[in-house]
């Protein structure tokens, strides 16, 4: 019988691989049914139909499947790299790219012949969406075990740093020196730190440090930080609604991460942007922002990438839509949109100028 992590590893690849072919089979499908109304009969429904076989299965045996045989053979080309997810990159080549430029297709074709009253159904559009999120939450999920409690050492989850614990009075090193020693000297007897000592303390062995009688060296503050807990516990009768676990916040997380292209995309779909040419740079900017997926979801990078490729762009093509086709996306979006591109220009560069540097005028 296969151990677990076999199991797990055929569970994650099979809903990855899923994932991968279904989108197109559905968009295809789709995109075959309107080209059968248009031209008539049966043979342009099955040609599509094929092609759409022909492309998922060269796909998958050139590139999907070495792919992935490099990753579980851990190549050194492979392993090394850290910042971005070769996995995310290829889906988003091989499956996403082809359903938005299906969708766009689509609205030319029937633009063209006059097809006013047809349109893709929401389903497809959804179902692309929501396979580029379980891509991201298997990605996302796969170091960790799916059986038993998290105990915060089997993820990657990272947050945001240590967490201020509490403050400690340390006195300095030169206010614990004897009288009778310099900054720099030391007395015969006197031991050096250890290495394994706190910095900013002074170690004796064999009696603890004296501060000269009139020093006018001032206790300086020390900050003493902790790793944040992964875990709440509460032995409480409601002591099961303070846990927590990191798998299950990796589904909302997720989910909140694509949100704002899934609204962008949803006003692709207004009959109004759809049966126009406003299509192309919604659907182009809305793949741009799926590019945000092959970066970690912990690199330092991603809140640049996230500006640059979503919020920015979003920002100008909502204003752009909301001042042509009236409301078709809610103004929150577009606020949103602008506050977090604002609020990243102040903290990144503003604050490093003289005016903002000072920290007696704020």
């Amino acid at each position: 019988m296969p151990s677990g992590k076999t199991l797990k590893l055929i569970l994650y690849e099979l809903l990855q691989f899923a994932a991968l072919i279904t989108p197109v089979f559905v968009i295809m499908e789709r995109f075959a049914r309107l080209m059968r109304d248009i031209k008539g009969g049966n043979l342009t429904y099955w040609l599509v139909v094929a092609a759409s076989i022909a492309y998922m299965t060269s796909v998958t045996l050139l590139v999907w499947v070495p792919l992935k045989y490099l990753m579980l053979k851990k190549r050194r080309f492979i392993t090394e790299v850290t910042q971005w997810r070769p996995t995310a990159l290829a889906y988003l080549l091989l499956s996403t790219l082809p359903c938005f430029a299906i969708l766009i297709a689509s609205s030319k074709v029937q633009l063209d012949n006059g097809m006013w009253g047809e349109r893709f159904a929401e389903l497809p559009v959804s179902l692309v969406l929501f396979s580029l999120i379980c891509v991201d939450i298997v990605e996302r999920i796969r170091p960790c075990r799916l059986r038993g409690q998290s105990d915060g050492q089997d993820t990657d989850f990272d947050m945001s740093g240590p967490v201020l614990t509490h403050l400690n009075q340390v006195t300095t090193v030169s206010g614990q020196l004897h009288p009778d020693e310099g900054q720099n000297g030391l007395t015969g007897g006197q031991p050096v730190a250890s290495n394994g000592s706190t910095p900013g303390r002074w170690q004796d062995n064999t009696e603890s440090p004296r501060r000269p009688p009139f020093s006018t060296q001032a206790p300086t503050t020390t900050y003493l930080y902790s790793p944040p807990s992964h875990s709440w516990s509460y032995s409480g009768r409601l002591g099961s609604l303070w846990r927590r676990d990191g798998r299950s916040e990796v589904f909302v997380d997720s989910f909140l991460f694509w949100l704002d292209t899934v609204e962008l995309v949803r006003v692709a779909g207004e009959p109004a942007v759809f049966f126009s040419a406003w299509v192309f740079p919604v659907y182009i900017f809305a793949f741009l922002s799926t590019l945000r997926m092959i970066i970690t979801p912990h690199s330092p990078l991603l809140a640049s990438a996230g500006v640059a490729l979503q919020d920015f762009p979003f920002f100008v093509i909502r204003v752009a839509l909301i001042v042509v086709f009236g409301s078709v996306t809610p103004v929150l979006f577009p606020l949103k949109n602008a506050l977090v591109c604002l609020t990243f220009i102040y903290f990144t560069f503003l604050t490093k100028l003289r005016i903002f540097r000072s920290q007696s005028m704020f």
